[in-house]
């Protein structure tokens, strides 16, 4: 599984982010071009700031997150968690910029020591952190053909 902290899927990212443009279709799903780019600023943000929060466990999530870093694309047309839906419209290339940022802050983290458990799905390693982010942004890329 490739993973945001590691070169090639680093370098994979930023090549198909910087290849999306407003001509991209979407192939499934309900959210547009910009608002796409601001929902995967979501998670990346988590990572990055990196806070020690109790998380909100729920046991129906431990089904879930293997998937999240698992070699296995996932399907069309998962549900979005409600307080990650962006419906509001969004500027695209201002969303995309800052996601752009994110990307290489999330990147630049590989010598992190510690890594505080996710919000929903509590303690992951360094390197399901990176594989994680990087599948959630191949989702969504695949989503609009990049």
């Amino acid at each position: 599984m490739k993973s945001l902290l590691e070169e090639e899927g680093y370098i994979e990212i930023k090549n198909r982010l910087q290849n999306l443009t407003e001509n991209n279709a979407r192939v499934w799903g309900k959210m547009d071009l910009g608002q796409m780019v601001t929902h995967c600023q979501f998670p990346l943000k988590i990572g990055i700031e990196n806070k020690p929060i109790k998380p909100k466990w729920n046991p129906f999530m431990r089904f879930f997150k293997k998937m999240l870093y698992s070699d296995r694309p996932w399907r069309k047309g998962l549900p979005t968690a409600p307080q990650l839906r962006i419906t509001d419209s969004r500027d695209f290339l201002k969303e995309k910029a800052t996601l752009e940022e994110l990307v290489d802050a999330f990147y630049k983290l590989n010598d992190r020591g510690h890594w505080n458990p996710h919000p929903l799905f509590g303690s992951f390693t360094k390197e399901q952190w990176g594989m994680m982010e990087y599948k959630h942004l191949d989702h969504h890329f695949r989503q609009f053909g990049a």
